[in-house]
C-alpha cells in the first residue's frame, strides 16, 4: 500500500459490528482505498466483526511503537477517518497499553509530543484526532446509542410505555452512564468530527447539533450473508417442528446487561412471560433465546425462526432487527413516535417505508398472537421487511451514500 493519499480514501477506525467491514467493500467497489482497523482487547470484541484488514493488539512495548508508525503512515494514506462508538474517539488507546510502557523511548516522545500540540501532557487528551485534524483530515462519527451525547436525565424523560433507564443495569453505574459523563463525551464529539451518522431520533442535549444526519444506509449487512434461503448446517438446526411458530430473541453480553431480577432493556422479562402465556392458551410457539453467539454464526438461528422479537421500551431497534429484516422476517419492537417525527424530518420516506411493527409491553401480546395466527400476514411483512432492508440497509445502499457524504466532505 503506498503512501501517497488518492482523494478517495478511507480509514474505518473501530468496529460498529460489521457495518464498518461491509461499508468498505462496497466502497471499493466504486473507486475508494476503503480499509479498516479493529482493536483487539481480548475479550471476544471481535466477536461481531466479519473482518478487518488491520488489527491492533496490546501485549507490549513492540505493540505501542507498531500502532505508532501505522498512525504516522495513515496520515498520508487516507484523507477521511471514520470512527464509531461512544468514547472511541481515539486512534492510540492509552489505557490498553501495558504499564511497562513508562520509560519507553518512542513512548515519552510522544507523551512531548502531545504536549506541544494540545497544552496537555496527558497522553489521552485526544491529541491523535486533533493531530489529524490540523493535517487537514475529515473525522466521521458513528453515534452509538442512548448514553452518546444525551445525559440520563433527558433521555429518561421522553414518554413512552416506561422509562428505559428502569430497565437498565447501567442507570447505578456512572463510571458507564451518568450525565456529567454523556455530555462531557458530546462536546468532545461535537467538537471534533466533521459529520456525525444517526438513526433513531434521540434529538436531546448535544444531539441536536446541524452535523449530525440521519443516515440508515451505515447500518448496513450484507444481503448475501442474511439470505432468506439460508442453508443452515446440522449443528446450527433447531429442535422444533415446521409448524412451531418459533420467535427469534437474541441479547448480546447478556448476563453483563441484565439485573438479578432478569430485567434489561432488550425486555427479555417480558417476552419470556408472553410466550409462556401464549403456550398455555395452546398456541403451537416457542421463544428461541439466543446470547453471546458470534455474528456469522447466529444468523443460522435466525433463518430458521418466523418473528423477531426486540426491545419494547427503548424505542427503536439495532442489529437484531436489521438481521431480521434483510432474512425476510416480520419484526416487532416498539418504535418511538417522537422519534418517527425526528426522522421524517431528514429521511420521510425511510419513516413511511418502515415495516416494524411497533408493540409495547401493554400490546405485545395481540401482536405476537396475531402473527402467531396468520403465516399469510408473516409472509406479507417479510416480504417488505426484506425489500426496505435492501434499499436501506444494504452494503451497496451505504456505499453509495457514503460515496455521497465522503465526497462532499472532501469538497468542503
Amino acid at each position: 500500500m503506498g503512501l501517497i493519499p488518492r482523494g478517495r480514501s478511507v480509514l474505518f477506525v473501530g468496529d460498529c459490528y460489521y457495518n464498518n467491514y461491509y461499508l468498505s467493500r462496497e466502497l471499493r467497489k466504486l473507486g475508494w482505498r476503503a480499509d479498516t482497523l479493529s482493536f483487539d482487547f481480548g475479550n471476544r470484541n471481535l466477536d461481531y466483526s466479519h473482518g478487518q484488514d488491520f488489527v491492533f493488539k496490546y501485549s507490549d512495548v513492540k505493540d505501542f511503537r507498531e500502532h505508532w508508525k501505522f498512525f504516522l503512515k495513515s496520515i498520508a494514506r487516507y484523507k477521511i477517518f471514520h470512527f464509531s462508538g461512544a468514547h472511541g474517539l481515539t486512534f492510540l488507546k492509552p489505557n490498553e497499553y501495558p504499564p511497562n510502557l513508562s520509560g519507553d523511548s518512542i513512548y515519552e516522545r510522544t507523551l512531548r509530543f502531545s504536549d506541544r500540540l494540545t497544552g496537555h501532557a496527558i497522553f489521552n487528551d485526544r491529541w491523535d484526532l486533533k493531530l489529524l485534524k490540523k493535517c487537514g483530515k475529515k473525522i466521521v462519527y458513528t453515534n452509538n446509542g442512548c448514553l452518546d451525547g444525551v445525559s440520563q436525565t433527558s433521555f429518561s424523560k421522553w414518554t413512552g410505555p416506561e422509562s428505559v433507564c428502569e430497565s437498565c443495569v447501567w442507570k447505578q453505574r456512572p463510571d458507564v452512564c451518568s450525565d456529567e459523563k454523556n455530555l462531557e463525551w458530546g462536546r468532545i464529539r461535537n467538537q471534533l468530527a466533521d459529520f456525525q451518522v444517526l438513526l433513531g431520533g434521540n434529538r436531546a442535549d448535544l444531539n441536536i447539533n446541524s452535523k449530525i444526519h440521519e443516515v440508515p444506509e451505515f447500518y448496513c449487512l450484507d444481503p448475501e450473508v442474511w439470505v432468506p434461503e439460508l442453508s443452515i448446517p446440522k449443528e446450527f438446526l433447531l429442535p422444533y417442528s415446521k409448524d412451531t411458530v418459533k420467535i427469534y430473541h437474541a441479547v448480546g453480553n447478556y448476563d453483563s446487561r441484565t439485573s438479578q431480577s432478569k430485567r434489561n432493556i432488550k425486555s427479555t422479562h417480558i417476552y419470556t412471560d408472553v410466550v409462556n402465556r401464549l403456550k398455555s392458551e395452546g398456541y403451537n410457539v416457542e421463544l428461541v433465546f439466543i446470547k453471546d453467539v458470534p455474528s456469522r454464526d447466529v444468523r443460522f438461528y435466525q433463518a430458521q425462526c418466523d418473528i423477531f422479537a426486540d426491545m419494547l421500551t427503548f424505542g427503536f431497534f439495532g442489529a437484531n432487527i436489521r438481521e431480521g429484516m434483510m432474512l425476510g422476517k416480520p419484526c416487532v419492537c416498539y418504535i418511538r413516535p417522537e422519534w418517527r417525527e425526528q426522522m421524517r424530518a431528514e429521511i420521510p420516506e425511510y419513516e413511511r417505508e418502515l415495516p416494524v411493527v411497533s408493540a409495547t409491553p401493554d400490546t405485545v401480546y395481540d401482536v405476537l398472537k396475531e402473527l402467531v395466527l396468520s403465516e399469510q400476514k408473516r409472509k406479507e411483512i417479510g416480504a417488505k421487511s426484506r425489500e426496505f432492508a435492501m434499499r436501506w440497509h444494504s452494503a451497496m445502499a451505504g456505499a453509495k451514500r457514503f460515496d455521497q457524504i465522503y465526497s462532499e466532505l472532501l469538497r468542503n
